[in-house]
């Protein structure tokens, strides 16, 4: 049992959402966690949905009060920045859904990645990354903290790597399984016993599987970062990241990064991840039922050279895969057998239910082509081939979807 101290002070008794004799089982059932824990509808007038505390100032009866909120302004309400009752209630469920004993929830999935890395390394520090993270990891790494004499290196994820890559200042292991694009995965167990014998900080992004199919802790895994904007949100209405561990991290972190840097969650944001989880469970199975079917259909395709899927049988991380992930989930890339870029324009131009975007996670399936990553002069350099699409399938029928991609593949 973690033991969880966030509390409000007297003057929120009308609005008690979270009470000091409250605690996190790590047991704690999904349904639990994502319909009751951290909420008190007899508190709010029995309304069946949390309350929206679009405030940006708390107020108080006396100077003692405000002194105490002062003091523990990650646990008390005195400014937004630091605490907000709507977004304590999200902190608390993510932190049970990570089974960490505590959480952060940033403005974005880049804040949380930044805060969670500027706060394990300083200058003449080295980390080491898999190969093709999440873009804006790989722009902090190569554009940002070079400045500061923070060096890194791309390894391909295996434990081999690792130890090639290890150097005597190396302190940060950052790792992302599956990984952007091509989706590779990392056999955490070994690679854990290996950065603990060389006492070195992990931080993982979760968000391609959400904590409701893998959960790093489980492994020994020190932060654990997601892109809320993606299944957690799942409405694509709201952006947000979310950073799990300790309470020893997350609280140095938040009197460090996360209050100096500022990149604090609007409530209205925070409430809006908190509807998005009451559905979490039925999106993730039905994302889990359609996508095997669509990535069949993908994979006996003459126009498809390839599909980088982890769930597929012909991944090279396949059982990986199936030993770490609980369910299939919603995103692959597939590569076009075409060296014409024309064709490739066509057929993303073509396709109709699946929409041209950047995210995923949401409802609507949508399509990311890496053509978009080039100078439209300058086809050469990119880390993936021009021919590859990032693919996301959201809740519309395996029919649709499968018809979609046929009919745009005609221009391929």
């Amino acid at each position: 049992m973690i033991p969880n101290n966030w509390h409000l002070s007297n003057n929120f008794n009308a609005l008690d959402l979270i009470t000091t004799t409250e605690v996190i089982s790590l047991t704690m059932r999904v349904d639990e966690i994502l319909f009751e824990l951290g909420e008190s509808a007899e508190n709010y007038f029995g309304a069946a949905t949390p309350p929206l505390i679009q405030s940006n100032n708390f107020l108080f009866k006396n100077v003692a009060d405000m002194r105490e909120a002062l003091n523990h302004e990650q646990d008390i309400p005195f400014y937004t920045r630091g605490s907000n009752p709507t977004t304590d209630i999200l902190r608390k469920k993510m932190a049970a859904l990570e089974k960490t004993e505590d959480a952060l929830i940033f403005s974005s999935g880049s804040a949380a990645i930044s805060s969670a890395i500027l706060n394990q390394v300083k200058a003449g520090d080295h980390i080491i990354c898999v190969q093709k993270p999440y873009s804006w990891t790989a722009k902090l790494l190569t554009n940002l903290l070079p400045r500061f004499r923070v060096t890194h290196t791309f390894v391909e994820g295996t434990v081999k790597s690792f130890e090639e890559a290890l150097q005597s200042n190396t302190r940060l292991l950052m790792l992302e399984s599956p990984n952007s694009w091509t989706f590779e995965m990392q056999d955490l167990a070994p690679i854990m016993e290996f950065a603990k014998a060389n006492k070195l900080v992990t931080i993982m992004d979760n968000s391609y599987a959400s904590p409701l199919n893998f959960n790093p802790a489980d492994y020994g895994v020190d932060l654990i970062a997601h892109s809320s904007s993606k299944y957690i949100g799942g409405h694509s209405d709201a952006v947000s990241g979310v950073l799990c561990g300790s309470f020893e991290k997350i609280r140095e972190i938040f009197q460090s990064e996360f209050m100096t840097l500022g990149g604090v969650v609007s409530p209205f944001n925070s409430w809006l991840l908190l509807r998005g989880l009451r559905t979490l469970p039925i999106r993730l199975q039905r994302v889990a039922e359609t996508t095997p079917a669509v990535v069949s259909f993908l994979e006996e395709h003459p126009k498809i050279k390839q599909v980088h899927y982890p769930h597929a049988a012909q991944h090279p991380h396949h059982e990986l895969a199936k030993r770490y992930l609980k369910n299939p989930l919603g995103q692959f890339s597939l590569d076009l057998a075409t060296n014409d870029i024309a064709k490739v324009e066509a057929f993303c131009n073509a396709l109709q239910n699946f929409k041209l975007g950047c995210s995923w996670g949401g409802y609507e399936s949508l399509a990311f082509p890496a053509i978009t990553l080039y100078d439209s002069m300058n086809y050469s350099g990119a880390t993936v081939p021009f021919t590859m699409v990032r693919m996301y399938v959201g809740l519309e029928s395996t029919e649709t979807l499968i018809n979609d991609l046929k009919q745009a593949l005609e221009y391929v």
